[in-house]
């Protein structure tokens, strides 16, 4: 069995705009980066084997302080050290999940005026 090939694949901040780069595979499903960890899901770290982590629902990001990140026009900055959070796509009785809720299943209220 032969290993799948890695491509690089970048990921920005959603706190101050700096661009992470990973290599990952060609075939992983991610969903969407957000600011908050997702209630319930587990993140593996950006240097972990997450394709063969069978439990991870994503990779939880340190920004800056998970190797090198750049501008959008990619050169070398500082990142802010806030976390953020790649979600992959995950499914709950076989309807996919939008990240980003405060919780998923039963009623979602609203109250602001």
């Amino acid at each position: 069995m032969t290993a799948s090939p890695s491509i690089t694949v970048r990921y920005t901040c959603p706190h101050c705009d700096a661009v992470h780069s990973i290599e990952r595979g060609p075939d992983l499903a991610d969903r969407s980066v957000t600011k908050h960890s997702q209630p319930g899901w587990e993140y593996a770290a950006p240097d972990d084997d997450f394709e063969t982590r069978e439990a991870a629902d994503g990779i939880a990001f340190i920004c800056g302080e998970d190797g090198p990140v750049t501008d959008l026009a990619e050169e070398p900055i500082e990142g802010c050290g806030r976390p953020f959070y790649l979600n992959f796509v995950r499914f709950e009785q076989g309807v996919e999940l939008e990240p980003d809720p405060p919780t998923y299943g039963g009623p979602r209220f609203d109250f602001s005026p």
